[in-house]
């Protein structure tokens, strides 16, 4: 009597994509698992891991997330712990060794379902599981059909061909895609989002994605500050010969932190005493470029020099890279700024990069002047710099 219904999904899933997820669904649904173990191999035995790919422990990670939404599926370490070569044949047994009265169903796609008589002892593995293929696309049919037929001449295993939406992408084109700031679609948000905050497989952010993310994190009177912000650093970027991609990003999380409180932003930044000492100098509406520096790089995996533009948008700095007063400037002077002089220093950042930066500081330090607030000491130190 069979007790469970064990469904497994073997593969290096790297990375997973959502056509992963969508085949790990149908199988459940229409085999009506009880359990599926989603296993990511540490070392397979039929193809060389690419270079660039994530170490083991990454890659389990990023099956975790993908495989969250789907029912009765555990995300098993059983392969990605061994030192040596990963053979189903061998999981198999193990799994039948803790489940005896299980019916195993072996999950897979269809190039790997036909080559199934060359894994290592197919004979045990074929007695021992049932296979389950996803046709990769509709014309696969006929050829899963006809080797299932040779399966159950050879071995009297009957062969299950799942039916569900077929998802043209695999992981080999998503590496190609995932540099070009392409293939979120094809990822879960959850793991899209893994893969950014580590820039795995050389990964930069979908612009709508990132712009979505951003905007999640703002009061929404805010965004179009932040688009505006964008608009600007992409066209002095485009001017100065600066980096537009780098540009970008930092243009669209430069505020990403504005909407914290107080304690919100001492507790991202982690200094013990930090707080008493930005109240006793009037500096806690500044957390946000440092707080904004520390999660664009955690959680969006920016270079550090966009990390460095995040952090002074606000104050400036002596020694600041053009990339820095690109951003400074662009917060200052986006199309919906509206203060007296802002059209000459518009007019400005397109003619003296450094010109403008210094009218900027100016202007800066005397509207803060005007309001009774006294401006941050690095403030001064970016003028004595362009002043040099």
């Amino acid at each position: 009597m069979i007790l469970l219904r064990i469904g497994v999904f073997g593969g290096t899933f790297n990375p997973p994509h959502i056509g992963h997820e969508g085949s790990a669904k149908a199988a459940v649904r229409q085999l009506g698992l009880d359990r599926l173990y989603v296993i990511p191999a540490g070392i397979p035995p039929h193809k060389a891991i690419p270079s660039g790919t994530p170490p083991a422990e990454m890659r389990l990670d990023m099956t975790i997330a993908a495989f969250s939404g789907v029912p009765n599926a555990i995300v098993s370490d059983i392969e990605i712990k061994k030192i040596e070569p990963s053979y189903t044949v061998d999981t198999i047994q193990t799994i039948k060794k803790e489940f005896p009265a299980a019916g195993l169903y072996l999950l897979m796609g269809t190039d790997m379902f036909l080559s199934l008589e060359t894994w290592r002892e197919s004979e045990t593995l074929l007695r021992a599981v049932t296979p389950v293929v996803f046709p990769r696309c509709n014309n696969d049919f006929s050829e899963i059909e006809d080797y299932s037929n040779v399966l159950m001449s050879r071995y009297g295993v009957k062969s299950i061909m799942i039916e569900n939406e077929i998802t043209d992408i695999s992981s080999s084109a998503l590496r190609d895609m995932l540099p070009m700031r392409e293939g979120s679609r094809y990822i879960t948000d959850t793991t899209y989002s893994y893969i950014i905050r580590n820039r795995l497989y050389g990964a930069k952010p979908d612009w709508d994605w990132l712009r979505e993310k951003a905007h999640s994190m703002l009061n929404p009177a805010r965004i179009p500050h932040v688009d505006g912000c964008e608009q600007e650093a992409l066209s002095l970027a485009e001017r100065w010969g600066v980096d537009i991609n780098d540009a970008r990003e930092a243009a669209i999380l430069h505020d990403i932190t504005k909407k914290l409180t107080l304690d919100e932003n001492i507790e991202i930044l982690g200094e013990p005493g930090i707080k008493a000492r930005m109240l006793e100098n009037n500096e806690e509406k500044l957390l946000h470029s440092h707080t904004g520096a520390i999660l664009a790089k955690t959680e969006f995996g920016v270079s550090e020099p966009v990390a460095g533009a995040i952090m002074w948008h606000t104050t400036g700095r002596a020694g600041m890279t053009a990339l820095e007063k690109i951003i400074y400037l662009a917060d200052y002077i986006e199309p919906k700024r509206e203060f007296e002089g802002v059209e000459e220093l518009r007019a400005l950042a397109y003619e003296n990069l450094d010109a403008a930066m210094k009218k900027g500081l100016e202007m800066s330090v005397a509207d803060m002047k005007a309001r009774g607030i006294i401006p941050n000491r690095t403030t001064f130190d970016a003028l004595d710099d362009l002043q040099a």
